[in-house]
């Protein structure tokens, strides 16, 4: 048998608390509006994008930085385009250039600032690598598991941390996209992907993902996110 059920209950009961609300209102609950993971540089994409701009960084939180990692020196947001065409849910030209990103974080002399600003050496269980689609995570877990990195889902990595976090979105272009915008442009996804990270978030991604031609306000909405991360962010060549 089949139930019937009225429109509006297949939502959560969060996402029936807030209706039209990002953040939770005042006077219905609480919102933890103070991270104490995210350097501001990455929280001041997250909180702009998705909590309204009611979320800030801990104070001690803006020493945590990348230290002797030429291309990735500091703290925030960078993006590394990768030029590729008719990738789906997997792109070995970004699975490359993942793997050349790491080789750069993990070089001689490359470490991590924490809050405390004692400084420590950047090793593999200090990145986290992270794509939407499981095709992808496969075949960044073939150039990456030798070095000991781990790679997962957003929904595997949901609720871990780590100094470094690398997101790569594998599709060439919108209309390659498995399941279209709604997955691969998804708030939640883009914000857990790139809110693990203490230091540094890193987005490699084919630059046709930054210009989708939007049929709906709903794919404008989605496509905003993902474009203010390209105004926030620095871009680095790929070095293939």
């Amino acid at each position: 048998q089949q139930g019937s059920h009225p429109e509006g209950t297949e939502v959560s009961a969060l996402e029936h608390i807030l209706g039209e609300d990002r953040t939770m209102p005042d006077d219905c609950g609480i919102f933890l509006s103070e991270t104490w993971r995210m350097h501001p540089g990455i929280c001041a994409f997250c909180s702009d994008v998705f909590y309204d701009g009611r979320l800030r960084s801990r104070a001690g939180l803006e020493t945590q930085a990348l230290a002797g990692v030429a291309r990735f020196e500091g703290a925030g947001l960078w993006i590394v385009t990768v030029d590729h065409d008719g990738n789906q849910s997997d792109s070995p030209e970004e699975a490359e250039a993942v793997e050349s990103v790491v080789e750069a974080l993990l070089g001689k002399g490359s470490r991590w600032v924490d809050a405390d600003g004692q400084e420590h050496p950047l090793e593999p269980k200090d990145i986290l690598v992270v794509a939407p689609y499981n095709r992808q995570v496969t075949r960044l877990y073939e150039h990456l598991s030798p070095r000991g990195v781990k790679v997962g889902t957003v929904d595997k990595f949901q609720g871990r941390e780590a100094p470094v976090v690398i997101y790569s979105m594998a599709s060439s272009s919108p209309s390659d996209a498995p399941r279209g915008m709604e997955f691969l442009y998804d708030l939640n996804r883009l914000n857990v992907a790139t809110s693990r990270a203490k230091c540094a978030t890193i987005l490699v991604a084919s630059p046709k993902l930054f210009e989708p031609e939007c049929k709906s306000p709903r794919q404008m909405k989605l496509a905003n996110a993902l474009c203010r991360y390209v105004e926030m962010a620095r871009v680095v060549e790929s070095r293939l």
